[in-house]
């Protein structure tokens, strides 16, 4: 996947193997970020070499490990900053089960995360708005890069559904405000949407096939 724009940057969905999440890299001129950073560290250094970009920061759209495991490696290997919400550091290394089933090792954490700013700029002055998303996990966010129009929403939505609550940390009604807030938000309807897992959509796409994004009353 490759978004036109006129910052010129280029976006990838990256499904690493073991294949399982998506995972972003946006990049220009030489650097990159990565969203969601899922798979075999050593995967995404050759990926980065081979591509000849170097790494400015790794973003975490939650703290499960099928959205961190990469990131310390990663940052202790490219001294990037990895940033996750302090509400979910508590959640590092739990879920190693889930990965020892893909069969990746145990998440260890030499390179402990830096603390989610509320908004950020990332490559060639493009802002980023940073949305606090819990319901998922307690420090779930999603990611809207204006200048490209695409939202990185992790598992707060999905194209026809929504994140599951039943983890450490879920909150039915807590994902239920957030799904209201980002409605609220009101982006444009070719606004690129990509979740943590399964196919891409839009905007457009989720008022009319999402049923919980349909629905998007506040619950409190």
């Amino acid at each position: 996947m490759e978004i036109k724009n006129q910052k010129n940057l280029k976006v990838e969905l990256l499904n690493m193997a073991p294949y399982f999440t998506n995972s972003v890299m946006v990049s220009y001129g030489g650097k990159c970020v990565i969203f969601d950073a899922w798979g075999h560290a050593n995967d995404w250094i050759k990926l980065l070499r081979d591509c000849d970009l170097e790494l400015d920061a790794i973003y975490s759209t939650h703290g499960h490990p099928d959205h961190i495991v990469a990131a310390p490696g990663l940052a202790k290997s490219t001294g990037a900053k990895w940033f996750l919400d302090d509400k979910d550091f508590n959640l590092i290394g739990w879920g190693n089960d889930l990965l020892a089933n893909f069969g990746l090792p145990p998440m260890t954490c030499d390179i402990p995360p830096t603390k989610m700013p509320k908004s950020a700029q990332i490559l060639n002055g493009s802002k980023m708005d940073i949305i606090p998303c819990p319901g998922h996990t307690r420090g779930g966010v999603a990611f809207y890069i204006r200048d490209i129009n695409t939202f990185i929403v992790g598992d707060t939505l999905f194209a026809d559904s929504i994140g599951r609550t039943d983890l450490p940390g879920g909150d039915l009604y807590a994902l239920k405000d957030s799904i209201a807030k980002i409605y609220q938000l009101n982006l444009p309807d070719d606004t690129t949407v990509i979740p943590g897992h399964g196919e891409i959509t839009t905007i457009a796409k989720m008022k009319t096939e999402n049923p919980f994004f349909r629905f998007h009353t506040k619950t409190r």
